[in-house]
């Protein structure tokens, strides 16, 4: 008997070394595959949008992304989130003229809208193309000094200390350690999906809708060289960005106080001139120009038509500046307004997918 307990009791000794001496796997979850709907609109008329290689869409990235756009945690005094300078019901712009900071600090730029990013080719982002890829635009408001106030080193630990998000990035991205490349990586998943092509406009594209005549008349005025001539920075029925994303002197001024991409790229043929904005979502997203100087429509309109001022870059599409402008009458106003309302989203501003968690 006592051989025997002996025996088992050998046996399970080398059992349990057996099993110490085994390396032991920790389980990584695997990111869920999220890729972009891209509307049929877009799949007939433009290139696919861009995703980075190391930055794919993810169900866990994606959702990371999004709370963190409405965390005020990005914020040196925990008070101001990305979402309250680019709010859902204004297309994710502010409707101030220059959103300020934690501290009460206002920029010289209105906040741009933020849909259809994953278009633009180039991505150069900002009013002055400073910043290189979605995710490096992310990257640069946590620092500035006139908006959220922090530093890097800061939101890495608060996040790292916090109860939830250790977990939510090893979902995303299979690790706890937090810095600011996932932070910026999963913010830019969420942006990407922010995708706006439901206006009255698109569904007259797809025979769902049918546009009143002033706004065929509009249309046809805002495609029209000898009258709108918008076309060739805001795209046509066949752009259904609605913009070039290039940049352009559209003769706001004769002389320059923000130099714009000159600042950027130190070339004095690059003053004053300012990425185009889409015109998707005008109903929505005042004011206008970078720096929001327009507080209504009828205010840009105006200044084509008669507010032109001429200065040494002057983009060469704008060909009537010698005249102040392309001359429209009040009629012809009032339909470019009604075709430009067409182009705003209401679906957008209201969907469930893109509001505070």
């Amino acid at each position: 008997m006592k051989k025997q307990i002996l025996h088992i009791t050998l046996s399970l000794v080398v059992i349990i070394s057996a099993c110490e001496n085994e390396p032991v796997i920790n389980y990584v979850p695997t990111p869920t595959p999220s890729p972009l709907q891209i509307p049929q609109l877009f799949k007939e008329t433009i290139l696919n949008p861009v995703i980075p290689l190391n930055n794919p869409q993810t169900v866990e990235g994606i959702a990371l992304g999004k709370k963190l756009f409405f965390d005020p945690i990005l914020s040196g005094n925990n008070t101001q989130a990305c979402a309250d300078c680019h709010a859902p019901q204004n297309a994710f712009t502010d409707l101030s003229r220059f959103s300020d900071g934690i501290d009460g600090s206002f920029g010289n730029r209105n906040s741009m809208p933020l849909f259809n990013l994953a278009w633009n080719y180039d991505e150069k982002f900002f009013w002055d193309g400073s910043v290189f890829s979605l995710e490096h635009q992310a990257f640069m408001p946590v620092s500035n000094p006139t908006e959220m106030k922090s530093s890097w080193v800061e939101v890495e630990q608060k996040l790292q200390n916090h109860l939830e998000y250790p977990n939510l990035f090893q979902l995303a991205f299979g690790t706890t350690t937090i810095d600011s490349i996932l932070v910026t990586k999963a913010i830019a998943q969420f942006e990407r999906t922010l995708i706006s092509s439901n206006s009255k406009f698109d569904k007259h594209l797809l025979g769902e809708a049918s546009l009143t005549p002033e706004e065929l008349s509009g249309f046809t005025i805002f495609m029209d060289e000898t009258k709108g001539d918008c076309f060739h920075c805001h795209g046509s029925d066949k752009n259904p960005l609605w913009t070039d994303n290039l940049f352009h002197n559209n003769g706001l001024d004769n002389t320059f106080t923000d130099l714009g991409l000159g600042k950027v790229t130190g070339d004095p043929a690059h003053n004053g001139k300012f990425r185009t904005p889409s015109l998707r979502n005008l109903a929505y997203t005042a004011p206008y120009m970078h720096d929001g100087r327009f507080e209504t429509l009828d205010d840009v309109i105006n200044h084509y038509s008669d507010g032109l001022k001429n200065s040494p870059t002057i983009d060469p599409l704008m060909k009537k500046v010698a005249q102040g402008g392309v001359g429209l009458s009040s009629e012809e106003k009032a339909h470019l307004k009604a075709f430009l309302l067409t182009l705003s989203d209401e679906s957008f501003i209201n969907n469930p997918t893109f509001t505070n968690p």
